[in-house]
């Protein structure tokens, strides 16, 4: 959680009073001294721009979302149409199937 804090260029006490609780309280979820509820999890994951899965530490792959820029790509990718979706994805595909190729 504290990445995604200094990421958004944010004190404790900044995100305190974003999210309406106290900066003690936001240093106790970045010490692992207390966990956010589930409905607490969302409402951060939400200002801080990732997911309950990263900032839960539940992420195999949690670099991605370290990334605000790499996250709101994801973003924008599923607030397409589903035909405009599918043909970025398949141009992905594609490119990452060439990469993959060219670095044997």
């Amino acid at each position: 959680m504290t990445e995604c804090r200094k990421a958004k260029n944010l004190s404790q006490k900044e995100l305190a009073n974003i999210f309406s609780t106290s900066h003690t309280t936001i240093g106790k979820y970045e010490r692992d001294e207390m966990t956010p509820s589930i409905e607490a999890a969302k409402k951060l994951a939400k200002i801080l721009d990732t997911t309950v899965g990263y900032l839960l530490d539940e992420n195999d792959n949690a670099d991605l979302f370290k990334d605000p820029k790499m996250l709101q790509r994801f973003q924008d990718i599923s607030n397409l149409e589903d035909r405009d979706k599918e043909c970025l994805l398949t141009t992905v595909d594609h490119f990452i199937k060439a990469s993959k190729i060219s670095a044997m």
